[in-house]
């Protein structure tokens, strides 16, 4: 709420509390109601109505729909939000190294109650295409351009062939961690992201050099 405080030559000025801004403080408060609706509900994204956030959040519905049109937009922004800071890719100079502690700490997330939200959102995607859209627009895309820059700094140092297949790499990559989220065949470990960046960086490239093969062990801890 403004204030009123007197200025020295006697007019009255506004003067915002310490704070966020409002707006600021009313959109952290919708992402952090979708949040907690989704963990809480076992069908979450299908229970969950822009009503309901809203009154969790103590706003209107048109103050949500200001920033998010439709509820997908609204769960995928919530989700990418959450675990953005926590997935972004280090700079250790190493490619091996980078992919390796990145993906470990999307594991710990699919491990963690987050997980739930993107088993919801790829269950409901299957018969909502919004849904998938805007989890590809809202967070995938993102995590996939910073994924690029790390991959083009491994081909700047030359531990990566000039002519790699960004996309394929990382589907690669990445793959694999889904499928063992989702279909649950077998377990979802750190152990397994070694492995996994260990078999798919090293074996398709064999003419790695030896001191990239040295990172690989490393990042393995072997």
């Amino acid at each position: 709420m403004a204030m009123k405080v007197k200025i020295r030559d006697g007019n009255l000025a506004s003067k915002r509390t310490p704070g966020r801004p409002r707006s600021e403080r009313a959109r952290h408060a919708i992402l952090d109601s979708t949040l907690e609706f989704l963990e809480q509900k076992e069908n979450g994204f299908a229970d969950l109505t822009i009503e309901q956030v809203a009154a969790r959040a103590g706003v209107g519905k048109a103050t949500v729909y200001r920033w998010w049109p439709t509820k997908a937009a609204l769960v995928a922004d919530a989700f990418a939000s959450s675990v953005t800071q926590k997935l972004r890719f280090p700079d250790t100079g190493s490619v091996c190294d980078d992919m390796t502690q990145q993906m470990r700490q999307l594991v710990k997330i699919l491990r963690s109650r987050r997980g739930r939200i993107v088993s919801a959102i790829l269950g409901a995607g299957q018969s909502d295409g919004t849904l998938l859209i805007a989890f590809r627009e809202r967070f995938l895309k993102p995590r996939r351009a910073e994924a690029y820059a790390t991959l083009l700094r491994g081909v700047e140092r030359g531990e990566l062939p000039g002519d790699l297949d960004f996309d394929h790499l990382l589907d690669a990559l990445y793959g694999p961690i889904y499928m063992r989220f989702l279909i649950r065949h077998s377990a979802l470990t750190e152990a397994f992201v070694d492995q996994q960046c260990k078999l798919v960086l090293q074996r398709t490239l064999p003419s790695a050099t030896a001191a990239t093969q040295g990172s690989f062990s490393k990042a393995s801890g072997k």
